[in-house]
Order: structure tokens, then sequence, then C-alpha cells
């Protein structure tokens, strides 16, 4: 079985209700949800919530929530490895063998269908994860810090005469999803490890959504790209 896991706890602190604020009109869960299905790429697509609001709303929206995650896996030190844990292993105790997981997350209004096929095709025989990224906008090896004397000292004072295009570039983690296969996820396998692969998006298309001003600036982002 190909399944979509997407993670959404009710109890989200710096944005209250965040899985479920409208985004441009919509839960913002629902682009996940629907981004998802109309992929067609897996068997089942489902919520794993503490929240029973968010559970009907997964589900008005075609998400399937076969259960309700527990709770001590429902705070803020439950990690998306233990998420994904509690899934896979819900579905192989009834005997229903998991092939592939994708971890998509609730608060991913920029990921596109061609991202997830892409994703699919990248997981090979010898990759454990797939997941989306993005270049630092700016070379990070030239970054400073401020001292205890508050003046700024180069991290890397070796590379201040350097030019940008002769620096290593170098990638974060765009917050969409994970690819990964479900042996990798029940070993608690580092995602970010020398077995994973990423899918590198644009600048434009990625923007984490932690704080009110984060999500005002996501709804402009999307305004511009996909409204015409």
């Amino acid at each position: 079985m190909k399944l979509c896991v997407i993670p959404a706890r009710g109890g989200s602190k710096r944005i209250p209700r965040k899985n479920i604020k409208e985004f441009l009109g919509k839960p913002i869960i629902s682009y996940s949800i629907l981004t998802a299905i109309n992929s067609k790429l897996f068997d089942k697509v489902i919520v794993s919530t503490d929240d029973a609001e968010i559970a009907e709303l997964a589900m008005q929206y075609g998400a399937e929530v076969p259960f309700i995650r527990p709770q001590n896996i429902s705070d803020d030190y439950a990690t998306t490895i233990d998420v994904i844990n509690h899934a896979i292993s819900f579905y192989q105790s009834s005997n229903i063998q998991v092939e592939l997981v994708c971890c998509l997350y609730a608060t991913a209004p920029f990921i596109t269908i061609d991202d997830l096929l892409q994703g699919y095709k990248f997981l090979q025989a010898d990759t454990d994860y797939v997941f989306t990224a993005t270049e630092f906008s700016f070379p990070i090896w030239r970054g400073f810090k401020i001292n205890a004397d508050g003046f700024t000292e180069m991290l890397w004072p070796e590379n201040y005469s350097k030019r940008s295009q002769d620096l290593e570039k170098v990638y974060h983690d765009a917050g969409m999803m994970y690819y990964g296969r479900p042996e990798a996820f029940l070993k608690f396998k580092p995602i970010f490890g020398k077995s994973s692969k990423i899918i590198p998006l644009p600048h434009y298309r990625v923007q984490d959504i932690d704080t009110f001003d984060d999500w005002l600036r996501a709804e402009v982002m999307y305004r511009m790209i996909y409204e015409k």
C-alpha cells in the first residue's frame, strides 16, 4: 500500500488552530489533502490528528481518519518520525503492508502534484528518503555572528574575499513533505542523512508558516503565483 500521512495536531501554539485556519478562503489543510488525492499516487490519504474538529474537516475534503492520534505523540515534543511510525504500525497490526510513505505537512499550500510525482520517482532502492528543499538565498559560508562585545565576527573568515559563485551551494528543508521507506521510518533513520535525496524548489515556492507574519507572506506569495 502507498500511504500519504498528513500530521495535523490540534494544539498549535504560535498560530492557534493553524492546521485548519483559513488560507485564502479554504482551510489550509485542504490544499495538502486535495493535492495528495488528485495526484492519484496513493492508496490511502490519511490525516493523523488528536483533534475531533480537524478529523471532521479532513474527512469533508476526502481524507480518511482511521484513528485518533494518542496523546503521547500529540504534544510539542512529538517528532514527525514518531507520528509516521504510529501510522505505519497501525496498518501493519492489521496485516496491511505499507510499501512507501509520504509525510505531507498540513501547512504546505505550495506543494504540487508534480512535486509528489517527482519525489515518487526519486525514491529508488538505494534511497531512504526524498524531501523538498531549496538553496539558501545568501551563501551561509560568509555568515557572521555578534560576539560578546557586540561586534561582528565572521564564522568562516577564510571566505571573506571569495566570490559568492566560488562557494559551495547549501540547501535547507522546505518543510513540505518527506517520502520514505517504511523500514527507514521504523528504524528512526535521520531524514537528513547520507541516503536521502532532495527535490529542489525555487525560493518563491518556499515559505515556513510558523508566525502570523509568515502566514501573511505566504498568502501574498500564493496569490502572485497561482491567482490570475
